[in-house]
């Protein structure tokens, strides 16, 4: 009996996205427990909530079993119509994070939607910037993406930081009570090709063509 490689069949698993040391790679079942346990080392400060969906609330295993579902889920619901593309962040082969690009209708409305995290381990080295400006960088240059958003809650500065370090503008705020109780102001962000502030280094991709085909993105 042959085994068929997994890449052929499910084309995400073939992309990789290398900028100088980082890569970004489709999120593997065999890379869970690496992510699990950055995760388990901290994200973010207690007492702070910096995602709009607060994934990181509850004891560590209530947390790493809704990551891992979370995961599975979206690969299995990855469709033309609606799919979120998440990737592992890796820094010279070890895993800092995770990069995803979300998007509904994406062969219509060439639109997508970035999201990270950083282990605390690896924040304030300039990974959440270089990592954003690749995932931006594939989407725009081998997806045709025309348009890229962000949001981030206001008194999250670092997301803020890095999203207008790259060259998205502001487009629109509203007051948000989030799904942890708290008031707070949730800022919406675009980025377009024109003022996109590209990585010093080269972006290369392997795997798109598939990719691109799975997805019906001509």
């Amino acid at each position: 009996m042959t085994i068929q490689p997994l890449a052929p069949i499910w084309p995400p698993h073939g992309v990789t996205i290398s900028c100088g040391p980082l890569s970004l790679e489709s999120v593997k079942d065999e890379d869970l427990p690496e992510l699990d346990a950055l995760i388990r080392a901290g994200i973010h400060p207690a007492g702070q909530m910096p995602f709009v969906v607060p994934w990181t609330n509850g004891t560590p295993d209530e947390v790493s079993r809704r990551f891992m579902q979370y995961h599975w889920s979206i690969r299995g619901s990855m469709t033309p119509t609606a799919w979120t593309f998440e990737t592992v962040i890796r820094l010279d082969g070890r895993i800092v994070g995770c990069q995803g690009l979300s998007t509904s209708n994406f062969p219509e409305t060439r639109t997508g939607e970035t999201g990270s995290w950083i282990g605390q381990e690896f924040q304030a080295r300039g990974l959440g910037t270089l990592a954003r400006q690749t995932m931006c960088a594939f989407a725009f240059d081998y997806l045709g993406a025309t348009r890229i958003t962000s949001t981030s809650f206001a008194d999250n500065p670092a997301s803020l930081t890095v999203s207008r370090k790259i060259g998205y503008r502001d487009a629109g705020s509203m007051d948000r009570l989030t799904d942890s109780g708290r008031m707070t102001v949730q800022q919406f962000l675009t980025l377009d090709p024109s003022d996109f502030v590209r990585p010093i280094e080269p972006v290369v991709v392997n795997g798109s063509e598939s990719f691109r085909s799975m997805l019906e993105i001509l």
